[in-house]
């Protein structure tokens, strides 16, 4: 069988991928559909079967689904139960500043990262920003762009931990990279999405619940997000991220899930609930995908392609290592598939492990790519929600993307 150019096969594949990530089809069947369709393209026949088997018994592949399957859970059980809206409702009452407010709870719906989370806070901003009187424009954009500010630095993001087993790095690596980007990202959302906004209404002190009472609750609600974040750091402190094989982050979430059961006292049937739903697999699946295509792409060569364009300097290598990502997160509206594509790339061209400068730019420079996608369904849902065009998002969005994606290059060539 003659086979296409590897350089040829892997345009078509991500054309292949883009074409269904338009069509709306679930980001994890794209991504594994994408992988089989560039192997039938590239790989001998008889090493796509052993390609699939290597990518499904190897433990961090094992690892990553597992991790991203429990945050998926965790996070449609906080939805289901109502527990994020109580966490929200608590960090409202007790600061009496909606524009503080208005940054932090979007970011705290970000904890759970689930598609199209920013539906779920579009309804707690729209409330607050009433009483700043803002346009529909000037609140999508806060919900999106102040939603997507803790994911650089969130060390239970599938996409980061992703990132991390494909470049062999550790998590806290890659995250203390990206605090000055994180910084920043708050800082332009601050002053785009409150310029010429005042505070022209609070609520009477006579209205606002007892401040213990709020304590309380912001406290029971956050508890196992936050024991899952500090089991996890202990676990990679301690070193046993190596020892676990990438393990320690779903120990870190089974125990976090177990907290939430037993504050929330769970019933089985509502338990179970979120398994019957295709957001949870579907997730997994991308999780899954990412792996397979990284390896399909090894097995058809297409890395050395890459790397040989850069060693007879027809590639700078700096300039793809940095427009690359963003534009694949981009048009495909997926970091995932943004990180993925462009760590098998780079692969030859950098030796595994990667320098925690380079993975770092990888993922912000997919991850702002992916935040600004038209396919994102954050950007979608929340234009919608708030009956706002994607261009008059767009006027705030591309500004901020701009200055957020040249502090993250400034990071990389200063650190």
């Amino acid at each position: 069988m003659e086979f296409v150019d590897p350089l040829v096969a892997i345009i078509i594949a991500i054309g292949f991928l883009i074409v269904l990530l338009y069509k709306r089809v679930n980001l994890g069947i794209a991504l594994n559909a994408t992988a089989l369709f560039l192997a039938l393209l590239a790989v001998d026949l008889g090493m796509i079967i052993p390609v699939i088997i290597t990518t499904t018994l190897d433990l961090l592949t094992i690892s990553v689904c597992a991790a991203t399957f429990g945050i998926m859970l965790l996070s449609e059980l906080y939805k289901e139960t109502g527990m994020i809206r109580r966490l929200s409702e608590s960090v409202s009452r007790l600061i009496n500043n909606p524009k503080i407010v208005l940054c932090i709870l979007p970011a705290i719906i970000g904890l759970l990262p689930v598609g199209g989370g920013a539906l779920v806070s579009a309804p707690l901003v729209d409330s607050e920003a009433d009483k700043l009187k803002m346009t529909p424009s000037k609140k999508a954009y806060v919900n999106l762009w102040f939603r997507h500010t803790i994911f650089p630095v969130y060390p239970l993001g599938p996409v980061i931990i992703a990132t991390a087993v494909l470049t062999k790095l550790s998590i806290p690596s890659i995250i203390v990279r990206q605090i000055p980007v994180v910084l920043v990202m708050v800082i332009v959302g601050y002053i785009i999405g409150f310029w010429k906004v005042s505070q022209v209404k609070k609520d009477a002190p006579d209205i606002r619940a007892n401040r213990k009472s709020d304590l309380n609750n912001f406290f029971i609600s956050f508890f196992p997000i936050l024991a899952t974040i500090l089991i996890d750091v202990a676990l990679n402190l301690a070193g046993f991220n190596q020892l676990l094989s990438g393990f320690d982050v779903v120990i870190a979430i089974l125990i976090g899930i177990a907290i939430f059961v037993a504050i929330t006292k769970l019933n089985s049937m509502v338990f179970v609930k979120p398994l019957k739903s295709w957001g949870i697999w579907g997730i997994t699946a991308a999780a899954y995908g990412a792996f397979l295509l990284r390896n399909v792409m090894d097995a058809a060569g297409i890395s050395n392609v890459f790397s040989s364009y850069v060693a007879n300097g027809s590639i700078d290598v700096v300039l793809f290592l940095a427009v690359g990502p963003a534009l694949l997160g981009l048009l495909t509206g997926s970091a995932q598939g943004g990180v993925a594509v462009s760590v098998s790339i780079l692969s030859t061209i950098f030796p595994l492990p990667f320098a925690a400068k380079v993975a770092a730019l990888v993922y912000i420079s997919a991850y702002l790519g992916y935040t600004i996608a038209p396919t994102h369904l954050c950007l979608t849902f929340t234009a919608d929600y708030f009956k706002c065009s994607l261009g008059k998002m767009y006027k705030y969005i591309i500004p901020s993307f701009l200055i957020t994606f040249s502090i993250a290059l400034l990071v990389y060539f200063l650190l």
